[in-house]
């Protein structure tokens, strides 16, 4: 088994990492293209990439891996052969589960050991890379913003790079300082060091205006324009062409560049710190409040109101009076003047409430996102291994149950579980990063769902299920739609007993008449009253059916193919319980008018009884066809 799934399971992995690898290449493709990257630079972020997309790789790894073994197995025969020589599924698994023990665990520590140093130097070579300025290659006819403070237009450029026909609008010094040059050719090179770009213009004239310079006291006052006409002119513009790495140090001490220990360390110390903002709000709040401002003058300005109570053990206490204010008559017996202005206070007060409340909902705000990182974090160390034994447990036994290899059919059916996997993992994962629901619950999303599909296929692929059998669902649609199974009725090479025919005939000429009464009798409606009281059940198709069954079972032991032939004409007739439900007299009565599965049941037993009617006319026909034949047997 281990020689079987291993090289599966590397070539597999090569290949999922290879794709993702390739969408997160697409992903950030703006960020390294133009820029003059070196190979050591692009091979060192595809590094840290792939380490960063293991996670995403290995459990669709896992999956296909043993989707193919089992499926292999399967169309070979091989885990047939296996069963019949009394092996069962769960010992043809036991190799791989304790590897894939392993494989979890060797996850787990990647998780937090590996990940967070990998992340770290990703995310920082990356926002190095973006801070890089791009390569100095201006397209013709376009103006190009790619240099601070500038926009240039070229019209053409020479082989030798010279530039022709160049506009450059200077912005460095604000849009209100703008200064307009134009120049008929110009050459543009880079400094030594790369901090400076170096743009020698010929034969041009310069625009532009002189305010800054002005008194800005007088506003009427003319702003100074300025032309200048040259045969040569250079601008020294500041570009940094250089790559420069980003310290590390920043992105390490974010949640992505800590271990389980760390995370916890954080946790426990930003939880204690929120737990001190809110009590630190609370008490504010309380403070604040009017019933606080009102016991509070009560207790300091009028300490001769107070009254007095006696504790439990004797000693004598003093409380505040609490005083009661009717501020409506307060309000009215002020003059205009002071209304205004109580109003305008009372307005100031609640704006400064409002702010200073706005202020501090913002800080516990961030502090509980920051945390809910830190909680993703940290649960998202474990994930990853639980979800490996999961896609192992429903890829090894769907394996067994389709019994198909190679990359046809396990290729389709791991990208459409894994699809599902990944879009519950980010329904979770945002639920737990918006703090909608708590970060565990959030985090083990797509375990608890995919956790019991495992369980479930695991379970009907030791009972050698037929659950993923097109045939049983394309038999059972054909037997809803009325197309129902025939019989197959094979010649005995040996016959213990030859069929009294004689005894037969008059049997089947009862059946003929039997059918033929009972299509008279019986319409293809009934009452929905009728229905209910009789419980489904139809008695006179039963007796048919088992008297069809009784003839057909006497002539299988006839040695005349015409016989055996017609026997086969016989359908399989049921029906005649369309309701499947036990229930007739007054229990079925309430059951049909008081449960809401009532008129449903009525129903698909209504159509049924339409197939049943069909069967009973087949029976018939071939009853009477029969009698012929066995009449002229000798």
């Amino acid at each position: 088994m281990l020689q079987t799934f291993l090289p599966l399971f590397f070539i597999t992995f090569g290949i999922c990492l290879f794709i993702v690898l390739m969408q997160f290449l697409w992903k950030y493709i703006d960020d390294m293209v133009g820029k003059g990257f070196g190979i050591s630079v692009l091979a060192e972020m595809l590094m840290y990439a792939a380490l960063t997309l293991v996670p995403m790789a290995l459990p669709l790894a896992i999956l296909l891996a043993s989707l193919m073994t089992f499926g292999n197995l399967g169309e070979r025969l091989e885990l047939l052969a296996m069963k019949s020589a009394g092996v069962s599924l769960l010992r043809i698994m036991r190799p791989l589960v304790f590897t894939l023990c392993f494989v979890s665990a060797g996850a787990f520590f990647f998780q937090n050991n590996v990940m967070p140093i990998a992340q770290v130097k990703l995310y920082s070579l990356l926002y190095s890379m973006r801070q890089k300025s791009p390569e100095l290659e201006i397209p013709e006819q376009v103006f190009y913003n790619e240099i601070s403070g500038y926009s240039m237009h070229i019209k053409q450029k020479e082989k030798d790079g010279l530039l022709k026909d160049v506009m450059i609008y200077d912005y460095s010094k604000g849009f209100n300082n703008a200064t307009v040059i134009r120049a008929d050719s110009g050459r543009l090179k880079t400094s030594a060091d790369k901090l400076f770009l170096v743009l020698s213009l010929f034969d041009g004239e310069s625009f532009g205006n002189l305010k800054e310079q002005t008194n800005t006291n007088r506003v009427k006052e003319a702003v100074p324009y300025q032309r200048e006409t040259f045969r040569t002119k250079e601008l020294l513009i500041e570009f940094d062409a250089n790559f420069n790495r980003a310290d590390e140090s920043m992105m390490s001490n974010r949640y992505i560049g800590k271990n389980i220990q760390e995370l916890q360390a954080s946790i426990d110390s930003m939880t204690v710190k929120l737990d001190s903002i809110n009590a630190i709000n609370s008490q504010a709040i309380y403070d604040n409040s009017y019933r606080r401002s009102l016991t509070s003058g009560a207790s300091g300005s009028n300490r001769s109101r107070t009254q007095k109570e006696t504790g439990k053990e004797g000693e004598e206490k003093t409380s505040p009076e609490m005083i009661v204010l009717n501020y409506d008559s307060i309000y009215r017996e002020q003059t205009p003047a002071d209304k205004a202005a109580i109003l305008t206070r009372a307005k100031s007060s609640i704006d400064n409430g409002r702010n200073e409340y706005l202020f501090k909902a913002g800080t516990v705000k961030d502090e509980s996102q920051r945390i809910r990182y830190h909680l993703t974090e940290w649960h998202k160390k474990f994930t990853l291994s639980f979800a490996c034994i999961i896609f192992f447990f429903i890829g090894a036994p769907l394996g067994a149950i389709i019994r198909k290899g190679g990359l046809g059919t396990p290729v389709v059916i791991s990208v459409l579980l894994f699809i599902f996997y990944y879009i519950i993992d980010n329904i979770g994962f945002k639920m737990a990063r918006g703090g909608v629901w708590p970060a565990w619950e959030g985090m083990w999303l797509s375990s608890f769902v995919l956790a019991p599909l495992g369980i479930f296929l695991t379970y009907k692929a030791i009972n050698d299920s037929v659950i993923l059998n097109a045939d049983t669902y394309l038999n059972a649609i054909k037997r809803l739609f009325g197309r129902r199974a025939g019989r197959k009725i094979e010649y005995k090479e040996v016959i213990m007993h030859t069929p009294d025919y004689q005894e037969l005939l008059p049997r089947l000429e009862k059946l003929a008449g039997e059918c033929r009464m009972y299509l008279s009798t019986h319409k293809r409606w009934i009452n929905y009253l009728t229905f209910w009281k009789q419980g489904g059940k139809d008695a006179e198709a039963e007796h048919i059916a088992t008297e069809m069954e009784y003839i057909i079972e006497e002539l299988t032991n006839s040695d005349q193919n015409l016989i055996l032939n017609k026997l086969m004409d016989y359908p399989v007739i049921g029906g005649y319980n369309q309701s499947k439900i036990n229930f007739k007299g007054k229990t079925g009565t309430i059951v049909g008018f008081f449960s809401p599965v009532g008129l449903p049941v009525y129903l698909v037993a209504t159509y049924q009884r339409k197939l049943l009617l069909q069967d009973v006319g087949v029976v018939q026909k071939v009853s009477s066809e029969l009698y012929d034949l066995l009449y002229n047997v000798k």
